[in-house]
């Protein structure tokens, strides 16, 4: 028996160890979902998010409407006791909010009460 062939098992042993090392390790025995754990937390009463009204008082109404995200629906209304329709948020500056600054979102829509960029907030009020 030569060297060569001698050697040949310890090779191969030695290049097949972490190979099956390396394919143990990359299945695992089970599933995170498939625990009782996991899957009670996947299927649980799922607790509705909440969240809390930003204080955007002075802001472009535009900008505010776009920064609370599309999943929050935002109701326009001019205070300023002309009763005109907000077509374009944009020209448009936040007086009130309801909720209030800091208040929890409990209720949609919220409701932006705005003026024209030009105007004043005094004298405004969001009934």
């Amino acid at each position: 028996m030569t060297i060569r062939e001698s050697l040949r098992p310890v090779l191969a042993v030695a290049l097949l160890a972490p190979l099956s090392a390396c394919a143990g390790a990359s299945v695992p025995d089970h599933h995170p979902a498939d625990t009782p754990t996991a899957s009670k937390s996947a299927h649980a009463n799922p607790q509705p998010v909440t969240a809390s009204m930003p204080d955007i008082i002075g802001g472009n109404a535009g900008r505010a409407a776009e920064q609370m995200g599309p999943g929050t629906e935002v109701s326009f209304k001019d205070v300023s006791g002309k009763g005109r329709s907000v077509d374009d948020p944009a020209e448009w500056r936040i007086c009130h909010t309801r909720p209030g600054p800091n208040q929890q979102i409990t209720d949609y829509p919220v409701i932006l009460g705005v003026v024209r960029v030009a105007e004043s907030c005094a004298g405004t009020d969001l009934k």
